[in-house]
């Protein structure tokens, strides 16, 4: 079947037909029959998404760069998309080419977050790929896989062939090269998982105990190293950045230009993955910043800029780079939008010089209650922190708040919960105060999402609160906050039980995520699309008990199924860390002097900066 022919008969039929068609400005195009590798993108879900992912911007203009690598795009395609596709026997394919994807030499997959893991699999079935990698022979493409949640591989350790550990700048462009022609999978696998970065789930083999935890992890190949050390840019300023970036044809989640200013995080939040894989902080200098803002936006004419890290404000000369931008953004009259900022004077004047900063909401995440509750998770900031900020907020014309917190964080109890109503109920009053009776319509937003523990976090041995918790939490938040003004939103119980269960889970669990899958369950992080009961048919299908995953709680000895992944960050640490929430004590921030998490071992922590 060709399928460029095919295609113009379904894009007829489908809605946003530009999902599917390619040729935006700044794509990549090559003769296929010129290069000697071909390498397919895949981001398991919709285009609007994964266009909206500066990562696979990045590598995509990375791998284009090298003459002898043809990279291209696939995203999942929407549920009518799909089912045309299924329906006329047509394959998925690159919206570069149109090639099907196993045509390709490589597919590698970004895995962003847990619930995608049924739109890769059925990105493969898509592709006529199968799913196993067992099952795959020499003719099928090498699949690949990296990303925060590939900090966990196991989950998809009999499905993907090599996972991708860390910085993919470097590491992805020698993996790809390292193909010889006529070369086995098997021999290819055995040369790269030498690489610092790569980790072959199939030189690895689980034991496990008759309470079904894991016992040993047996090296089934002598030459595969025992531990897996992440790939880490070490100087980020002299790391590639697009400065073409492909502009979509249809609007996107985030549609404007980006540029990374540092990467990594110093607060030591514990019940955050990202602050603690991405360590040390490493940054771009101001000069290399705005010379990528001044080429994209040359190069897109995009409206709009954001800046891109963890906390955009912790970056160390950050008021010299605010200002100097907003000066670059008003004279090519683009608006500039600092996400992640600090709760400080600097902030607010930042945003008054904003003109087009549109004060409708401004965005508080306590992520606690109470302040207690707040040194057990490190978070770093006091109620005069919050209050004093929703004052100057308020004082300065914001006519909206919205607050993030977290149920479920280890140790919580229902006085923590009350906290979170005091602090909504605080911000009235405060608002009242400053603006009286005729200060217009105010509205406090709180959203509440439920803890999941993640793999390399303090809180990684912690059990998550069973699903009849989250609901009584849920409903005695929804009493709480029933008050005039106050919108309470909340996440998804079964959702978040899920996520656990991929978060921390074993090989095992691949049995389940492939029994939903051929169930029909995709999309799985669409709340149109979940399908709870089929997840629950499909766990007991296959003899896996998501509670062994979820609300059972580790031990310190316990082997976890991530424990031959080395971010850099010690378990000691993680578990100093551990045992100073259960003593509600706080560790400093990095920037404010070493806290001792091994990250010094192998790079060089940011200097006291930015106090």
């Amino acid at each position: 079947m060709e399928i460029s022919k095919e295609l113009d008969k379904l894009l007829k039929q489908v809605e946003k037909p530009a999902r599917y068609i390619g040729g935006e400005i700044n794509a990549v195009i090559k003769d296929p029959q010129q290069v000697r590798y071909r390498f397919g993108f895949a981001f398991p879900d919709t285009y609007e998404i994964g266009m909206s992912y500066m990562g696979m911007q990045i590598l995509y203009h990375i791998l284009n760069k090298e003459a002898d690598i043809y990279c291209e795009r696939v995203f999942a395609p929407a549920m009518d998309m799909e089912k045309l596709m299924r329906n006329n026997g047509m394959e998925l394919f690159t919206l570069e080419t149109k090639t099907p994807l196993k045509e390709l030499d490589f597919l590698g997959f970004t895995l962003q977050y847990e619930l995608s893991f049924t739109n890769l699999l059925n990105m493969l079935s898509l592709a006529k790929i199968p799913l196993l990698a067992e099952e795959r022979d020499d003719s099928f493409p090498i699949i690949l896989a990296g990303g925060p949640c590939a900090y966990n591989p196991e989950p998809l350790a009999e499905i993907v062939d090599a996972f991708l550990i860390g910085d993919g700048e470097e590491l992805l462009p020698q993996v790809v090269k390292m193909k010889e022609d006529e070369q086995t999978k098997e021999d290819y696998l055995k040369a790269i998982c030498k690489l610092p970065g790569v980790y072959v789930p199939r030189f690895y083999e689980p034991v496990y105990d008759e309470n079904g935890t894991i016992k040993e992890i047996v090296k089934t190949y002598e030459g595969a190293p025992d531990r897996i050390e992440r790939a880490l840019i070490a100087d980020l300023d002299r790391a590639f950045f697009p400065e073409e970036p492909i502009v979509p044809l249809i609007e996107v989640v985030h549609d404007r230009a980006v540029v990374e200013t540092f990467r990594g995080c110093t607060r030591g939040c514990r019940f955050c993955q990202a602050g603690m894989i991405y360590r040390p902080v490493r940054e771009r200098e101001p000069e290399t910043i705005k010379e990528i803002v001044k080429h994209q936006l040359d190069n897109t004419g995009h409206e709009e800029l954001s800046l891109l890290s963890l906390s955009t404000s912790d970056y160390s000369r950050f008021e010299e780079l605010a200002l100097d931008l907003m000066a670059m953004c008003k004279e090519q009259n683009v608006s500039l939008s600092l996400p992640s900022l600090r709760l400080d004077s600097f902030f607010f004047n930042v945003l008054q010089e904003i003109q087009g900063y549109k004060k409708s909401g401004l965005t508080f995440a306590p992520e606690a209650g109470s302040q207690r509750l707040r040194d057990v998770i490190n978070k770093g900031i006091t109620e005069e922190d919050i209050y004093g900020a929703v004052r100057q907020a308020l004082e300065l014309g914001w006519s909206n708040v919205k607050l993030y917190f977290m149920i479920g964080l280890p140790t919580e109890t229902y006085e923590d919960l009350d906290g979170i109503a005091e602090i909504a109920r605080k911000i009235k009053a405060i608002n009242y105060e400053v603006k009286g009776r005729k200060g217009g319509r105010f509205n406090v937003t709180v959203s509440v999402s439920n803890f999941v523990p993640k793999a390399h976090t303090p809180f990684q041995w912690e059990a998550q609160d069973t699903e009849e918790s989250f609901f009584k939490k849920h409903d005695y938040l929804t009493k709480q906050l029933t008050m005039k003004g106050v919108t309470f939103n909340y996440h998804d119980t079964e959702v978040s039980a899920l996520e656990a269960v991929f978060a921390r889970g074993d090989r095992r669990v691949s049995r389940a995520l492939i029994r939903a899958f051929e169930l029909g369950c995709k999309f799985d992080g669409w709340s149109e699309h979940f399908r709870g009961g089929l997840w629950k048919q499909a766990f007991s299908e296959t003899g896996i008990d998501p509670a062994f995953y979820t609300t059972r709680a580790r031990s310190y000895d316990e082997i976890l199924p991530w424990d031959r992944i080395d971010c850099y960050v010690t378990r000691e640490f993680l578990i100093q860390e551990n045992e100073k929430a259960k003593a509600e004590t706080t560790t400093q921030d990095c920037r404010k002097g070493c806290a001792g998490c091994g990250m010094n071992r192998k790079a060089n922590c940011m200097p006291e900066v930015n106090q």
